[in-house]
């Protein structure tokens, strides 16, 4: 028989079906949370969606007004003027055919890949490196765009990006556990009504079935449908 640690013992004595308010949720993170590094906050949702169907997938960007706690890598495909200011912004990697040949030989430690509408010819070329990360660069999400320097300070500012998964849920950090209440709760908010007012066309029924929110080491807590508008 497995012998548990005094820590999993207290969290196995939270009740599962309890729903929390998020106040309190994120109380009861912080009691639990490891003294040892900055947890990640995580949000979990899940949608009465199936991704499977073009007209039932979830996808989008959200700035969080908070930022994420998080150094975001990001590399642009640019040249010239759009380059100088891809640079001036504060990309890590900026170039054309040799961020290509860079990436070809396996450098892809990027959170964001940023190109001008020029730049796609060669951007395409990456699709079967790029697309399975999910950094393939899109007009949809803003990551192809003439204005590579906001897309730059966006990035790098707290905009994140949210798809949703194969069984319906979506994962997404809304930052680190050292911020404050206040941080976090709008980062929350900005989060999750993002996602209601990504509700697909071909979604039926009842859209936001679950909430819960968690950190790294922390236990997964049910957040009440009743924080969030229009859920």
């Amino acid at each position: 028989m497995v012998k548990l640690t005094k820590r999993q013992k207290t969290l196995a004595e939270l009740d599962n079906e309890k729903l929390y308010k998020f106040d309190e949720a994120l109380a009861t993170l912080r009691e639990y949370g490891s003294k040892k590094f900055d947890e990640t906050v995580e949000v979990a949702m899940n949608l009465g969606v199936d991704p499977r169907h073009a007209d039932q997938m979830v996808r989008g960007m959200v700035s969080l007004p908070s930022g994420t706690g998080k150094d975001v890598r990001v590399a642009v495909f640019a040249r010239g003027d759009n380059a100088d200011k891809a640079t001036a912004a504060g990309a890590d990697k900026v170039g054309a055919e040799d961020l290509m040949e860079d990436m070809q030989n396996g450098n892809l430690d990027y959170d964001r890949v940023i190109a001008t509408p020029d730049m796609m010819g060669v951007v395409g070329r990456l699709g079967k490196l790029l697309g399975p990360k999910g950094l393939m660069p899109n007009p949809k999400l803003g990551t192809v765009t003439p204005n590579v320097e906001q897309a730059v300070k966006d990035a790098k500012g707290g905009q994140i990006e949210f798809r949703v998964e194969k069984q319906g849920i979506i994962h997404s950090g809304i930052g680190k556990l050292s911020f404050d209440d206040a941080a976090l709760k709008a980062n929350f908010e900005a989060m999750t009504q993002a996602i209601v007012k990504a509700k697909p066309t071909g979604s039926k029924g009842k859209y936001v079935r679950k909430i819960s929110l968690t950190s790294t080491m922390g236990p997964g807590l049910k957040v009440d449908l009743a924080e969030v508008e229009g859920a």
